[in-house]
């Protein structure tokens, strides 16, 4: 059984390819062959993408319920970006800074 949703959608665009591929065989592929085609794999797609979606807002939604009523013995990790203002520029030391306005290095050894 198929379990994400792209391996899903991959399954049907794999089969609709087939079909078309024998249609062309048989010779019976023609423009109102295409567009059934084009819009059972148009359909089964957008199932798949609202079922993706209503499952990653439950599941989100169940987490976020979890969080707050605090059933997971674990409090919530908070994490901080670092501010740019303490950023020192490049590692190596070399380059110019990233801050806009900022003196270029001169490089080692050389004083600006």
């Amino acid at each position: 059984m198929v379990n994400s949703a792209g391996e899903r959608l991959a399954d049907v665009v794999a089969a609709a390819v087939e079909v078309a591929a024998e249609a062309g065989e048989a010779g019976t592929y023609n423009a109102e062959v295409a567009r059934a085609i084009a819009a059972v794999v148009n359909k089964v797609g957008a199932r798949v993408v609202i079922d993706a979606e209503v499952r990653g807002f439950t599941s989100g939604w169940r987490e976020a319920m979890d969080l707050v009523a605090g059933d997971d013995g674990e409090p919530a990790r908070i994490l901080r970006l670092p501010d740019p203002a303490d950023d020192p520029g490049p590692a190596d030391g070399r380059g110019d800074s990233p801050r806009p306005g900022a003196a270029p290095y001169p490089g080692p050894g050389r004083r600006p």
